[in-house]
């Protein structure tokens, strides 16, 4: 028995003391967007078509026969191309005919557009324009339980909050 008595301490639990520190850290991210606009003016669009037309362009001795107007590119006012008439007649007298002609202005050059109070003052367009009047503080804030839930109140319009938990433990 003497001889199994070493054996049986060596075999015993023993105590150990380890100190245990935890840490836990909450954050927040508020964002709040600012005001913007996206816009695109109309273009500038002409376009013919017929049966039975002879057409032309010029005026005088610069008649150009079966010359077709349109855009004058060279020719730009606040980013509009002037027109360039098409003369037209019938080519056949007495015969049917048909004819379609159709032009639109484009939107001309935009000055710079600031918005204001978060909202922005635009001209109207006829293309399409998108306005983002922007995002309000009004009332942000984080609530966080000991359970690890987190509810963020983000305020206005236009605004987010993402909240994160970190947990740390460390045994020494």
């Amino acid at each position: 028995m003497k001889k199994l008595i070493p054996f049986i301490i060596f075999l015993s639990p023993s105590s150990a003391f380890a100190d245990i520190t935890a840490k836990y850290v909450t954050a927040a991210s508020f964002s709040i967007d600012s005001p913007y606009v996206i816009t695109n003016a109309a273009p500038s669009t002409y376009s013919i078509s017929g049966n039975n037309i002879t057409t032309s362009t010029g005026t005088g001795d610069s008649v150009v026969t079966n010359g077709i107007g349109g855009l004058n590119l060279g020719s730009l006012s606040s980013g509009v191309p002037a027109l360039v008439n098409t003369n037209k007649s019938v080519t056949t007298a007495g015969s049917a005919f048909s004819l379609s002609e159709s032009y639109q202005a484009g939107d001309s050059q935009q000055s710079a557009i600031t918005p204001s109070s978060g909202i922005a003052t635009l001209p109207v367009l006829g293309g399409q324009t998108t306005v983002i009047s922007g995002g309000t503080a009004g009332s942000l804030g984080l609530t966080s339980l000991s359970s690890g839930i987190h509810t963020c109140t983000a305020g206005g319009s236009g605004t987010s909050c993402i909240a994160s938990t970190t947990v740390q433990i460390e045994i020494d």
